[in-house]
């Protein structure tokens, strides 16, 4: 990032067009199949702990936290993180997931989940979680289920599966 000028702001309900296209473009229509979209059909994603990446006014990257449970645990699923292609391998992923961790962390909460690639997010603290201890809401390789205690030994003792937060699900 030495010659751009990156700046990581808090996601605004006016951003949701420009990140949507961003997702398609990034992960395309087959991203609606995976189980992370199945917990996000029913819970919105928390603006405040949700942030976009910009150069100048070009939106080059997102990620988004929403509330989930991990039996009856409060956690957040982070994701989907996205940065546009042209703009990756410059740490605009790592910066985006700097300031979610940090600001997940700053509100009090404890536990992060995602599914993701555990060589990539490991970097940031998450580790895989033992096979048999969760589930998520239809198919997903256990090998790519991993958590970031944000508090220490805050995942100790947790299982069950991973479900929306019921206080935040969404009134159609």
């Amino acid at each position: 990032m030495s010659d751009l000028s990156l700046t990581i702001l808090a996601e605004t309900a006016n951003d949701e067009q420009a990140i949507e296209r961003l997702h398609e473009r990034t992960f395309g229509p087959g991203r609606y199949a995976l189980s992370a979209y199945r917990l996000r059909e029913h819970v919105d994603h928390l603006l405040d702990l949700s942030f976009t990446a910009r150069i100048g006014t070009l939106m080059v990257g997102s990620v988004r936290q929403l509330p989930i449970c991990v039996g009856d645990t409060p956690a957040l699923l982070l994701g989907p993180l996205t940065v546009e292609p042209p703009f990756r391998d410059r740490g605009i992923g790592r910066a985006l997931m700097d300031r979610a961790l940090a600001d997940a962390k700053a509100a009090g909460h404890r536990l992060i989940v995602l599914v993701g690639d555990e060589a990539y997010y490991s970097r940031v603290g998450f580790k895989r979680i033992p096979k048999g201890i969760t589930a998520m809401p239809g198919p997903v390789d256990p090998a790519r289920l991993l958590v970031c205690e944000l508090a220490d030994n805050a995942f100790e003792g947790v299982s069950g599966p991973i479900r929306p937060d019921w206080n935040f699900v969404r009134t159609f």
